[in-house]
This record gives C-alpha cells, structure tokens and sequence, in this order.
C-alpha cells in the first residue's frame, strides 16, 4: 500500500519548488498562533510560518489535491468545510512517517527535520481552530474586564489540564491583550504563587511560554536597518517586548538556571543586541544631518531622516530600558544627543538669522525642532518654534 507522502515526487524541499499554495498558509486558518523568525526556543504555542507554508503545500499539493483543487481561488469558508478531511489525511501521512523511508521522504518534503517534529503542532493548531476564535474573543474580552475576580473566573475556564490545548489558546489570547500583566497577576493568585513551581502546579506553565513566545517574536521587527527603515514597528515591537518582559520579571519568581531564566536572558540579550549598533548610530547620524556642508551646501536627506529616526528609537528604549541590557550604551546616546542637538539648534538659529530666505538652513532647523520635541519636550519645541519665527520676521 502507498504511503499518503508517495502522492507526489519529493526530490526537492518544498522551499525550492514552485508552490501552488495561497501565500498566507491555509488561507488564516492558524494566523493567530503563527510567529516570524528568528525563534530562537520553539514553543507548544506557537508555529513559525515557514512550518507551516510548508506544512499547507504539503497538504494542499502531496495529500488533498482532489478535494482543494485551486487553492488560489479558494475562499476561508471553503477551506474551512474541507479541514475535518484535510487534517484527517494530515494526521495519516505523519503516522506514515513512523516508516524510515517515508519519513525521509517527508522531511525533505517538508524542508528538514525540525519542520517534521513541528508538524504534530500544525496540525494540533489546525485541529483546535474552533477553539482559537474562541481563544481570540477572550482576549479582546478580558481587555474590557475591570473586574479581577471576573478575570480569573474566565481564566480558569480554559481548559489548564490540556497543556497542548492551552499553549495554543494563551498564545492567541496573549496576542489580543494589550495588558498581559493583568492576567498574569490574576494567574498566580489563582495558583498560590509566584514560583515557577506555583505556575505549573496550576497549569499556567503556557501563559509564561505564550508570553515569551510573543516577546521573542517581537525581533523580527528590530532587524530593519538603514534610512528607510519602519522605526514606528521598530517602538512599537520595542514597546510591546517590555510590556511583555516586565509582566514576568516584575511578578514571577523565577529559578536560577530554569529553562525559563535561561528563555528570558537569551531574549534579553537578542532584543538589546539589535539595538545596540542603532543607538550607536544616532548621534554621528544626527551631527551629519545637522551640520552646514562645507563648500556647496546641500541637505543629506539620508542622514536626516536616519537622524530623526534615531530620536524616536532613543525615546522608545528610555521607556523600555528595564528589559534591556543597554544601560551605559543608552546614558551615553542620550547625553550626547542632548549636547549635540542643543549645539545644532543654536548653530541654525544663528544662521537662520543671517541668511532668513536659506531653505536648507530652515529645513535643518525644522528637523532640529521635531528632534527636540522627541528628546526633550513638546514645550520646549515650541519655545524653538517661536525663536525662528522671530528670527525670521526680524529679518
């Protein structure tokens, strides 16, 4: 009898054979616990999305070619109809697997081993979507829910004696939470404690793996370089890693040398790692940007606009600076910054009176101002406002 993974020749990883698939694997049917690389730690919760592409060419090309046909033209509600089927057929070529020779043949399909031990959790996820909507309005829900007793009631509705069930709906509902400390001091008083011991005796072990699960795949977000680089997702993933982190280190009573300790250092260590060239950048960008050129003066757009990105990732690190370890970097950008900009305000203004009708001076000036208003205060920045304006009715 032919194994389910013999249906289609598998000479080649999926990655490097043209996929008939939709892009977004099985149409978003398990976005809510898909997560971006780097992953560092894998976790129960959650599925990184090259397993899952792959996972979903494997079933839509190799496993259900006759039931989803073209997946490009298919609907959710379509797919939807079909997925008791699809997973069906899923959990059959993996127990084909067990075979050496059409387990081999299924990790090359797949991409690698680590994408093969990841499937169980594919199919897990696609198993219990019902339960991830369900998972997804909790979340929203407990955003709106002032009460702490009414919070645990829910929180305790989850099914905490199903740890895979519940790694995957901690991880959505965490996702969906915009407080995650709230639920986490809900959580230990339920369980007794701040231990780690406390947390898994009362089957809370996922909401610390779905937190640092959504931590750590706030790093792809950081790894954006150069002028052009989306600094507001860079604050954003920056604000929402130490909303997360201080919602475990200010309450939890980690373990020296718990996997968990381990976890949160590593992340610690990955998020500041990828800030801390940024923040060596900002004042020599921000002097480059400011300055007068000698000769034919002309404006460095690219040094400006790295410039004024560089304040905005400044101000996000000072308000997430307990999470990180980039305490004598950051004290350091953010005195020299301070210097400097106070110099180049100065400068410009100077010149500005000079020369009133200069467009590159009062360009450089603009900067300088929102630059201020981002490193010292919106008042400030208005005080400077009206001193160019003042500079240039003068003249």
């Amino acid at each position: 009898m032919s194994s389910l993974a013999d249906h289609s020749p598998a000479s080649a990883p999926l990655e490097q054979r043209q996929p008939t698939a939709a892009p977004q694997p099985f149409l978003g049917l398990i976005e809510a616990v898909t997560v971006e690389d780097p992953v560092l730690f894998p976790f129960d919760g959650s599925i990184l999305r090259k397993h899952a592409q792959n996972a979903w060419i494997w079933a839509a090309r190799d496993l259900c070619p006759d039931l989803l046909g073209e997946v490009e033209t298919m609907s959710q509600a379509d797919l939807e109809a079909l997925m008791p089927q699809v997973v069906t057929r899923m959990r059959d070529g993996l127990k084909q697997a067990e075979d050496y020779e059409t387990g081999r043949r299924l990790r090359a399909q797949l991409g690698g081993p680590e994408a093969l031990e990841r499937l169980p959790f594919v199919i897990n996820a696609l198993h219990s979507r019902a339960l991830l909507i369900k998972a997804e309005a909790f979340g929203k829900a407990a955003n709106g829910i002032d009460n702490d007793h009414t919070l645990g009631t829910a929180l305790q509705a989850m099914p905490l004696q199903d740890a895979s069930a519940t790694a995957l709906l901690m991880h959505v509902a965490i996702g969906q939470i915009a407080n995650p400390t709230r639920l986490v001091t809900t959580a230990l008083r339920i369980a007794g404690g701040g231990s780690e011991a406390a947390i898994q005796r009362g089957g809370f072990a996922p909401l610390v793996d779905a937190i640092l699960a959504h931590a750590q795949n706030q790093l792809h977000a950081l790894q954006q370089t150069g002028p052009f680089a989306d600094v507001d997702m860079t604050c954003r993933a920056l604000d929402r890693f130490h909303r997360l982190i201080r919602s475990l280190t200010g309450y939890v009573e980690f373990a020296r040398n718990s996997r968990w300790t381990m976890v949160l250092a590593a992340l610690t260590k990955h998020t500041s790692d990828r800030i801390e060239q940024r923040l060596k950048e900002v004042v020599p960008d921000l002097n480059q940007g400011l300055r007068k050129m000698p000769g034919t003066d002309r404006l460095d757009h690219d040094r400006l606009l790295s410039a004024l990105n560089g304040m905005y990732l400044l101000a996000a690190v000072r308000d997430s600076r307990d999470s990180l370890a980039v305490n004598a970097l950051f004290d350091h950008a953010w005195s020299q910054s301070g210097e400097a900009l106070e110099l180049h305000l100065t400068r410009n203004l100077e010149l500005l009176k000079l020369n009133p009708d200069d467009v590159l001076i009062g360009t450089r000036l603009d900067a300088a101002i929102k630059m201020a208003e981002i490193r010292f205060n919106p008042e400030y920045a208005e005080t400077l406002r009206r001193a160019r304006h003042t500079a240039e009715r003068r003249a």
